[in-house]
């Protein structure tokens, strides 16, 4: 218990971040609705990720995180491209995201330049895999990213697929279980906020970030300055991560730092 207790004293002390994400479908950055598909033409092209990289580089963004979302053996030599391209232009931390089902996936992305690689389907799959990442490369290189979905009045269950499947597990007892097999992070997506820039689901962030002693990051729903404030001071989440309103210039990352910083929020300001 004093153990649990010293790690969230911890986890509240620490700089929150602010992370942009970018979905990657065949070397291009997208962006859909409640996890729209590529195949249904329900994604909207953004730009070239190199590019926003380096834009939001510049911006003062604490990190980056890529997701390949073309699951294809040329997607994944074209993200491999776009990642070592990434490092070489940013000097801030990379994580990557996408049909990475094996230890030497892991690897790959890696020796491209990533500083962890993001798993979601495949740990579900084989949980083991987790703990293979962990003790290969590190806890801090293995993120979880759990996509969860409100079931019930006080129910998250997780989906795979992309938040096609059902995975039937509860969103929280997987998220205590993926830190238990050696996940460095967890990055919670919320599939009913994804992309409605109505908020954070604050609930079920709350309860999964004050459950395990690893950073959690909030994903899905970000519309407006109040929304990062609120997940970060009401659902405990140590980062934010959002998409559509950076790609589609309504606000800066310094605009996202500075009002943080207003509401007393730890930030690292450039």
């Amino acid at each position: 218990m004093y153990d649990a207790t010293v790690q969230l004293l911890q986890k509240a002390m620490l700089a929150k971040r602010v992370i942009p994400c970018l979905d990657v479908h065949d070397g291009k950055v997208t962006r859909g609705v409640q996890f729209g598909k590529a195949e249904a033409g329900e994604l909207r092209n953004v730009g070239d990720p190199v590019e926003l990289a380096i834009r939001y580089n510049q911006q003062g963004a604490d990190e980056m995180v890529f997701f390949d979302i073309t699951a294809s053996a040329h997607g994944r030599a074209t993200m491999v491209e776009v990642i070592e391209r990434a490092a070489d232009e940013c000097f801030m931390p990379l994580t990557v995201g996408g049909g990475i089902k094996a230890v030497d996936d892991m690897h790959q992305m890696l020796r491209a330049g990533a500083d962890k690689v993001s798993i979601n389907s495949s740990a579900l799959a084989n949980p083991e895999l987790i703990r293979q990442g962990a003790e290969k490369f590190g806890s801090q290189c293995i993120v979880v990213s759990i996509d969860a979905k409100k079931v019930a009045p006080d129910r998250w269950e997780v989906f795979s697929h992309g938040g096609r499947k059902s995975t039937g597990f509860d969103a929280i007892e997987w998220a205590i279980r993926a830190v238990g097999l050696g996940a460095g992070e967890i990055v919670l997506n919320s599939i009913d906020a994804d992309g409605t820039k109505k908020g954070f689901d604050l609930v079920i962030t709350r309860r999964i970030s004050e459950s395990v002693g690893v950073p959690v990051v909030a994903s899905g729903g970000a519309g407006n300055l109040q929304h990062m404030a609120d997940v970060l001071l009401e659902g405990r989440a140590d980062a934010v991560l959002a998409a559509s309103i950076f790609h589609f210039g309504e606000y800066t990352v310094d605009d996202v730092k500075k009002f943080l910083a207003e509401q007393k929020i730890p930030v690292r300001l450039t």
